[in-house]
């Protein structure tokens, strides 16, 4: 049970982590090798505030009586998922390096960025997976969180060294994430039941 929670924590970070990893490496690329350690507060306060965002929502719809209802939030990632799909990211890597340019406020930047470009898709992604899971899995999905950030963090400082591993993972991390985000989601709409509940009424 341990390790199906730690794998669900990895696997809903890194669908909405793949983007941003992109973001660090733009980041890194503007930044002195003595910073780097702080684009990971500015990491770090810009995913507390959209994980315990999403912990509050979670907490909230955890009112409503039928799991059932619950699962059906897994639309959401699919959604985000096909959304991603159609679209692309409109993320813009200019506007991004622009606003690391300055250590004195790099924290506050880094963590508004984390919140601007990940703030809908981790939302999307966290509260469906915290109305999932048992409430005593929660923390070790925030530790899994919290480890993730820092692998995460390290991999896109190295790969900012490494541009032809950058631009390949910015073209195929598109699909992947769109891969992911549309797994999880029927992973929630299945886990809470809600496929079993709509093919019973038929």
């Amino acid at each position: 049970m341990m390790y199906k929670t730690i794998l669900t924590g990895v696997t809903a970070y890194i669908s909405t982590g793949l983007d941003y990893l992109v973001i660090l490496m733009v980041i890194f690329g503007r930044v002195k090798h003595q910073d780097r350690w702080l684009v990971l507060i500015g990491d770090f306060l810009g995913t507390i505030v959209l994980v315990g965002s999403s912990l509050a929502l979670a907490f909230f719809l955890g009112f409503v009586p039928a799991p059932w209802l619950l699962g059906l939030l897994g639309l959401i990632p699919i959604f985000l998922g096909i959304k991603l799909w159609v679209q692309g990211d409109d993320d813009d890597e200019a506007a991004i390096a622009s606003k690391v340019t300055d250590p004195k406020s790099l924290i506050g930047s880094v963590a508004l960025i984390t919140m601007a470009t990940c703030g809908a898709d981790n939302v999307g992604i966290y509260v469906p997976l915290f109305t999932t899971v048992a409430t005593n899995e929660i923390p070790l999905i925030l530790l899994t969180f919290a480890v993730m950030v820092v692998i995460f963090w390290e991999l896109g400082y190295r790969l900012a060294c490494l541009p032809k591993v950058a631009m390949i993972l910015d073209r195929q991390g598109r699909y992947i994430t769109v891969a992911v985000y549309i797994l999880l989601g029927l992973y929630i709409l299945w886990e809470n039941g809600t496929v079993q509940h709509l093919l019973a009424i038929k």
